[in-house]
């Protein structure tokens, strides 16, 4: 993953809880870095190493802990640093959601040596939709939930997320109908 990652959970934690609360997860994970550069590739294990971190400095599931970066990835990181980029995606969410994978090409721009996910909508209806998410890094889906009602903040809409199929089931890959 990018150091921009890596600098979002370094923002999620500093803002909510402070520097000290931020040195101690990174004391916790045993990484030898401390400063991540935006645009550099890294090891995605040393991102999983900060989010098993936070989870236990915070003492909370990493489920929780994906979801709430989710959302703050969408809400302050991506809105702040690519907002140009995020309006063309749509002007709402069902739109937004239909262009993800153009979407995800457009970032490719931006970071080459990116390897996004792959995004399917099936089942579209007026109010929901059902979003098919292929990658190969296994244990993100509750990151994705957190994206997912990131982006509900983003376009005002109260939205709901259902869990359909899940690799942890023995499926391919997940599927999350989105209903708002």
């Amino acid at each position: 993953m990018y150091g921009i990652v890596n600098n979002a959970i370094q923002d999620l934690v500093i803002t909510n809880f402070g520097e000290d609360k931020w040195n101690a997860i990174l004391k916790r994970s045993g990484l030898e870095e401390t400063y991540f550069i935006s645009n550099e590739a890294y090891d995605d294990a040393i991102t999983f190493q900060l989010a098993v971190a936070v989870s236990e400095e915070m003492n909370l599931p990493i489920s929780e802990v994906l979801t709430v970066f989710g959302e703050w990835w969408v809400i302050k990181t991506t809105k702040e640093k690519y907002g140009a980029l995020m309006q063309s995606g749509g002007t709402n969410l069902k739109e937004f959601l239909i262009n993800l994978p153009t979407f995800h090409n457009r970032v490719m721009l931006i970071y080459p040596k990116l390897t996004p996910p792959e995004f399917k909508v099936t089942d579209l209806d007026s109010n929901s939709l059902h979003l098919h998410y292929i990658f190969k890094r296994e244990g993100l889906q509750e990151f994705v939930r957190g994206l997912i009602q990131g982006l509900g903040n983003v376009y005002q809409t109260v939205v709901a997320i259902e869990l359909l199929k899940s690799r942890n089931d023995g499926d391919s890959h997940e599927i999350f109908k989105i209903s708002w």
